[in-house]
């Protein structure tokens, strides 16, 4: 069976945070459940729009909606690891852009990935619901312009 798989664009991320797990993360297994990785992914979405002043109703003038998302699962993630999504950003048009999440977690001074992530993102008029044009603060942010 093919696997889904993605390759960052550099090791240049737009932007990084630490999300720690939280015991209501865990599944009956005992480790981090595949809902939980989604919403992992999500925090780091909102953190990183946060961290410009955005957030998904109002990024830079429009707002976000997403289209797609693909998770790849890559390792196991248990109570009390705190998780490092690194973002980064790919096919930026006049309409949408896709996110590419990389998260790790250090144990035993060892890192190891736990999930590959992407969401396509689409520049929403939630006034006309239809599929809007990014603002040029949005692009700046997706192309590392100050």
């Amino acid at each position: 069976m093919a696997r889904v798989k993605l390759k960052f664009p550099n090791e240049n991320p737009l932007f990084t945070t630490i999300i720690p797990i939280r015991v209501n993360d865990l599944n009956y297994y005992n480790h981090v459940g595949n809902d939980s990785i989604l919403s992992i992914v999500h925090e780091a979405r909102m953190q990183f729009l946060r961290n410009h002043g955005f957030d998904e109703i109002n990024a830079g003038g429009v707002s976000l909606i997403m289209a797609d998302v693909m998770i790849a699962y890559k390792g196991e993630s248990f109570y009390g690891d705190k998780l490092e999504a690194a973002i980064f950003a790919e096919e930026i048009t006049e309409h949408s852009f896709d996110l590419l999440y990389r998260i790790t977690t250090i144990r035993d001074n060892i890192e190891i990935n736990i999930a590959h992530a992407k969401t396509g993102m689409v520049c929403f008029n939630y006034e006309v619901r239809k599929i809007a044009l990014m603002t040029e603060a949005l692009n700046n942010i997706l192309t590392n312009k100050k």
